[in-house]
Order: structure tokens, then C-alpha cells, then sequence
């Protein structure tokens, strides 16, 4: 049984080529979730604050009115 070494150093030069391009793309995956992170706190951040209910009277808010 003769076992050729050119085979086995072909597979794994294929195997680190796959390897690599794993690689890649793992973080080519990373840097778009981080532009899409960045977006989104962007979005977040320019909502303007809601209004607060100081000055109104005690009554509102209270009670919902389920007659129509």
C-alpha cells in the first residue's frame, strides 16, 4: 500500500485555503453587523425625548374611559 505525499499536501493546502476563507468572511460578517450596530444607535439616539408630564393636573392619566 504506497500512500502519495503530493495527495496529502494537496489536501491540506485545500484545507487551509477553506480555512481562510472562513476567515474572511466570518469578518467581513463582524465589520457589517458593527455598520448596522452603529446605524441603529444612530437611530436610537436622534429620537427626541418624550414630553414630560409635569404641570398637568393629578386627574389625568388616571382613568380610561371605556364607554363609547
Amino acid at each position: 500500500m504506497e500512500i502519495s505525499a503530493n495527495g496529502a499536501v494537496n489536501a491540506a493546502l485545500a484545507q487551509q485555503e477553506v480555512y481562510a476563507q472562513q476567515n474572511v468572511q466570518v469578518s467581513m460578517l463582524k465589520k457589517a453587523m458593527d455598520v448596522q450596530t452603529e446605524g441603529a444607535l444612530a437611530l436610537i439616539n436622534s429620537l427626541p425625548t418624550p414630553p414630560t408630564s409635569q404641570g398637568l393636573p393629578d386627574n389625568l392619566g388616571k382613568n380610561i374611559n371605556t364607554t363609547a
